[in-house]
């Protein structure tokens, strides 16, 4: 896997958000000035808003600082880039997850895009992914015999980016059981992890986390349901590779921790910012619905439910949630 580096992109050339006539972007990526007129036009359907004016060629409605490996590494600390042995950013792929999936030499690799074609959340749902509008991110790494069940390993990495994005000045970040980041009682993100192998033994996980940052209501049509995103909750906005640098050193911080403590230095972080407690929730199984009120997280990351005045230990794979209202107690 490599990334698109070799000639100029279009999005690079545009990314100043300066006016660029159509000889002068076809002189410097080579072409004609109809593939440009073409290209603009794709990254349109990407997702980025393109002004263009007869006389003046073509500008995008705000600069975008584009993603760029070298800068995301150089924003980590020593201890996470020392251990990460590969990271790539494409402009485009299916989505990150599944071109980490497709690398299988074992070592601890990450993959930013600025687009997905076929972004995917829980339960194969997809995910929106405009151009440049968001963050788009996985980590692949073999952990070895983990010492807690890998279903909280969704808890400990939410914990650990909320922690993040909090420490970057957002405002108002919850988690969500198991796998959603949220800010001011909406979805900010989401955690979607894969694995390979024996959940007792060696595994090859793959970890991806989608932030909506700066996406706008028209490219969210598809969403169906009430969404934020980071612009919104920020008092200032850093640099896109300084927040792809904080979201991916807390990620890698949340797996090598995780498998060298298990979940235990995990929970009360993941509590600290649990936005279901002591409010009614609904769990949607196959078999029904049930309601309750969530009584935080068990020491294997287990949501806790009461319900009709008993807790039951719920766990991700089997049921789907919806925060439904406030609970007493």
């Amino acid at each position: 896997m490599t990334a698109e580096s070799s000639p100029p992109r279009l999005s690079a050339l545009l990314a100043d958000g300066a006016w660029h006539s159509g000889p002068a972007l076809a002189a410097c990526l080579g072409v004609s000035r109809a593939a440009v007129s073409a290209r603009i036009a794709e990254l349109r359907r990407l997702g980025l808003d393109i002004y263009s004016v007869a006389g003046r060629g073509y500008r995008l409605r705000t600069p975008l600082e584009l993603l760029d490996a070298d800068r995301v590494r150089a924003g980590l600390s020593s201890s996470q880039a020392g251990r990460l042995a590969h990271l790539d950013v494409l402009e485009r792929t299916d989505s990150t997850n599944a071109e980490l999936a497709r690398c299988i030499d074992g070592t601890t690799r990450a993959c930013l895009a600025e687009y997905q074609s076929a972004g995917r959340g829980r339960a194969a749902r997809p995910w929106v992914s405009p151009f440049g509008a968001n963050l788009y991110l996985s980590l692949a790494h073999d952990m070895s015999a983990p010492r807690a069940p890998l279903g909280a390993l969704s808890l400990a990495v939410g914990g650990r980016v909320a922690e993040a994005l909090t420490s970057l000045g957002a405002q108002d970040m919850g988690l969500k059981w198991p796998n959603d980041l949220w800010a001011g009682d909406r979805k900010l993100g989401g955690i979607l992890i894969e694995h390979r192998g024996e959940a007792a033994g060696a595994a090859r996980l793959i970890v991806g986390v989608g932030i909506n940052v700066s996406m706008q209501a028209p490219q969210a049509a598809a969403v169906d349901q009430p969404w934020t995103r980071l612009a919104d909750h920020m008092p200032a906005m850093p640099g896109r590779n300084h927040l792809a640098a904080s979201v991916l050193g807390a990620v890698l911080d949340a797996v090598t921790g995780f498998e060298a403590r298990g979940f235990a230095d995990f929970r009360a972080l993941w509590s600290r910012f649990d936005v279901t407690r002591n409010r009614g929730v609904r769990l949607i199984e196959n078999d029904g619905e049930r309601f309750g009120i969530a009584r935080g997280i068990g020491a294997d990351g287990a949501l806790q439910v009461e319900i009709r005045g008993v807790s039951e230990a719920v766990y991700a794979g089997d049921v789907s949630l919806r925060v439904s209202g406030s609970g007493a107690g």
